[in-house]
């Protein structure tokens, strides 16, 4: 494949061209899901390259070069893997490299990463592995490529159009004060320069033009590719500009504000945005070809219609259709050799037109893939006996792909149905699931700023005085939050806000709450603290959840038994560790606890996410609109769950490794990591059939505080599964034994007595 410099230079002077970010999917279904976006995007789109992020640390080093992977190899498409080199092991630097040659991958984001902190980072001790002595800076890991590999890799660098927030994040910021190292890193090696996310125009535009005229000469010619992200919802926009540092002029955010509760409108006025802003910078003086690269957060629709509008999207060319037919016949090749993958089994009925050419073709044993030296028109003649008789399927036209990607009919809307992100609380299927930006788990902020927020906690009291400052908007962020809230705030937002005393009883018994939402039975969607969607539209409806660590004795003998006492029909609950065991309100039911280790590394996830179809989960936020299918922004799953506990699990780390090894407050937070369980429990209650306002409806919209809080008497029965067909089973309690009919929803219990004399007196 190319490097993206030679791309670039073979482009007309005056030609515009894009690229896309993707990252490496948290679950094993959301990086199937994205195996056939990215097909689908490349066809329709065609980018002139595509980038795969790489986690801060080497967190997703693995994930990463799988993605790299597939987008080099199997999708033909020129790639840039994206790399850090502080606060890792030093060897993974090497075996990226190394392995990034072994896929054909030529191109190089060179990235620093977080600061580099020893201390904190090599908190095992191993001090000859440690990055940090090699390589401070992006400059350093620049220098290192071009003096082991050449000029092999085509290197990338990054520059911050409003300046770069510094590791205190509390410098201001200066895109002058950043010039220096920025010419250091072109002067070392770089072949192009892609900026941080911006929204100001006029930012950028003084950004570059400072650039193409400073007196070192260095950035006359070199490529500068804006870094330009389609916004998504009115709360990652606010949440991603918060972390990146990034501002966003007064009249674009009142735009967007207008529109906030309602994710539709806000990706149309965001359409309309970027595309103003896409053309603003065509406007720019450049003295080549005019580049664009956008952060999809692994989604298509929103930057299909940007390229679409702004004319991005290059016309077909023989070297298309060319790139086209090698794709094609790597696919029936890998086919035919039996190394045919799912997202290629797919792909092999488009690809299977090329066997219906007007041209004869030679049948051979096996199909050749096409080099990277060939151009692979004589392979194109060849076929197997087993494909030279298949009636050739062909592919829907390139504006029917287009069509789709923008969730044009019902393809479309199949195509783009998670087009609705919600973080973590999202479908575990979709590609986008979980964090926004794919660069691993995080504390979103400095050690520095940690260690001022957050103290050097000894003992629980001190984390609970942490959550309880944290609730009760003393303290804007703790570890676990998503970060991006102004200090302000407090932190928390107006829903939260309404159930407060419940969450602060449950810290005082040393529950640490990290997410949470109260009951809410049919509202207006344009209700001031819970609406959402279109305004004055529908009504939208919430299960009331709550998640928190907890002692591993306090989940052992009280909370796991007491849920249990009242079963899943009102509660439903799942439940990890560090050493990865899992269990459920379902998993327990059925005898099917499961214990997985390795946590902390994403393999839990992985290893059950296979079993999605038959797992259960359920939507806790759904809201109906007319004209509209059920909308369910919010859903809590065995899949996503699992991949938020490994991620929970891993900010332990990240928060003791703020500390000096060995110090009390990194050893009391490794063994509280080790010792506490992760729960999540979800009241099946929400007021449904009860008279808005009422007692009854409050009542069952805070069943779920008041049994965890211990202010609820106990059910004196235990529900147990049950099949279909009305069996009886039963179970014993001491000298109870419990009988059920499926027609009732609890069980009769009894001391002593024949079953046949209970059952007569039940059914009587």
């Amino acid at each position: 494949m190319e490097k993206i410099i030679d791309k670039i230079a073979a482009l007309p002077p005056d030609a515009h061209y894009f690229s896309l970010e993707f990252f490496p999917p948290k679950t094993q279904m959301g990086s199937v899901n994205l195996q056939a976006r990215l097909e689908r995007m490349a066809r329709a789109l065609r980018p002139l390259f595509v980038t795969v992020t790489w986690g801060a640390g080497g967190t997703t080093a693995t994930k990463s070069l799988e993605l790299a992977e597939i987008c080099q190899r199997q999708l033909q498409l020129t790639t840039c893997l994206h790399l850090t080199c502080t606060n890792m092991n030093r060897k993974l630097v090497d075996e990226a490299l190394e392995e990034a040659k072994v896929l054909g991958i030529r191109n190089i984001l060179a990235l620093r990463g977080d600061p580099p902190r020893s201390e904190e980072y090599n908190i095992d001790g191993d001090d000859e592995n440690d990055s940090n002595k090699e390589f401070t800076y992006a400059v350093d890991l620049v220098r290192y490529i071009r003096r082991v590999h050449g000029d092999y890799f085509c290197i990338g660098v990054a520059a911050y159009p409003e300046g770069h927030p510094g590791d205190s994040y509390t410098e201001p910021q200066d895109p002058v004060k950043d010039l220096p190292y920025l010419v250091e890193k072109v002067k070392a090696g770089a072949d192009f320069i892609m900026t941080q996310l911006t929204y100001d125009l006029e930012a950028y535009r003084k950004f570059e033009e400072m650039l193409r005229n400073h007196e070192s000469g260095v950035f006359k010619t070199i490529p500068i590719i804006p870094g330009l992200m389609p916004i998504q919802s009115y709360n990652i926009l606010t949440r991603v500009t918060k972390l990146s540092h990034a501002n966003i002029p007064p009249h674009i955010l009142s735009r967007v504000e207008e529109v906030k509760s309602d994710d539709e409108k806000v990706k149309q006025v965001g359409v309309d945005i970027l595309s103003e802003i896409v053309d603003g910078i065509k406007d720019i003086p450049c003295p080549g070809p005019r580049g664009f690269h956008f952060y999809t957060l692994n989604l298509e629709k929103s930057v299909s219609f940007v390229l679409e509008r702004c004319d991005l999207i290059p016309p077909m060319t023989e070297d298309n259709d060319e790139l086209d037919r090698d794709r094609d016949i790597a696919v029936i090749a890998a086919a035919q050799n039996g190394v045919l993958d799912e997202n290629q089994k797919r792909s092999r009925r488009r690809a299977s037109s090329i066997n219906s050419q007007p041209y004869n073709r030679v049948i051979v044993d096996k199909l050749r893939v096409p080099s990277e030296k060939s151009s692979g028109g004589s392979f194109s003649y060849e076929t197997t006996a087993l494909s030279a008789g298949v009636p050739a399927m062909n592919p829907p036209p390139r504006s029917t792909t287009l069509q789709i990607s923008e969730g044009v009919g019902s393809l479309g809307r199949e195509a783009t149905w998670d087009d609705f992100p919600n973080g973590r609380w999202g479908d575990a299927r979709s590609p986008a699931f979980g964090e926004i930006d794919g660069y691993g788990p995080s504390l979103h902020v400095s050690a520095t700023v940690a260690r001022r927020l957050w103290g050097y906690p000894t003992s629980r009291s001190d984390i609970n005085t942490l959550f309880r400052r944290h609730v009760s908007g003393e303290l804007h962020i703790v570890p676990w939050s998503e970060g991006g809230a102004p200090e302000e705030t407090g932190g928390l937002n107006a829903e939260t806000a309404t159930i407060r005393t419940e969450l602060l009883k449950l810290i005082d018994k040393g529950w640490w709450t990290l997410a949470s939402q109260p009951a809410v039975n049919g509202v207006r969607s344009d209700h001031p603290i819970f609406g959402w969607g279109p305004p004055g539209e529908g009504f939208v409806f919430q299960k009331a959840f709550v998640e928190f660590f907890c002692p591993g004795e306090d989940y052992q003998s009280y909370i796991k038994p007491l849920l249990q006492r009242y079963g899943e029909d009102e509660f439903a609950w799942f439940a990890t560790n560090a050493a990865g065991d899992f269990e459920s309100s379902f998993s327990l039911a059925t005898g099917t606890t499961t214990t997985t280790t390795g946590a902390g590394t994403g393999s839990a996830a992985d290893e059950f996410s296979e079993l999605h179809d038959n797992s259960r989960g359920m939507a806790v936020t759904w809201g109906v609109f007319r004209g509209k299918e059920i909308t369910t922004p919010t859903i809590i799953e065995e899949v996503s769950f699992r991949a938020w506990g490994d991620e929970a699990y891993r900010i332990w780390d990240e928060w003791r490794r703020i500390y000096p090894r060995g110090s009390p407050t990194e050893r009391f937070l490794d063994a509280t990591k080790k010792d506490v369980w992760l729960v999540c429990v979800i009241g099946q209650r929400y007021g449904a059939g009860t008279e808005p306002g009422s007692a009854e409806e409050d009542r069952e919209a805070k069943m779920l505080w008041r049994v965890l809080a211990g202010e609820e008497q106990e059910p004196d029965y235990d529900p147990i599964d049950h099949d279909d067909t009305g069996t009886l089973k039963k179970i014993e309690r001491g000298m109870e034994w419990n009988l059920y009919y499926p027609e009732m929803k609890y069980y009769v219990c009894s001391e002593s007595g024949p079953l046949t004399s209970l059952l007569n007196d039940f059914m009587n």
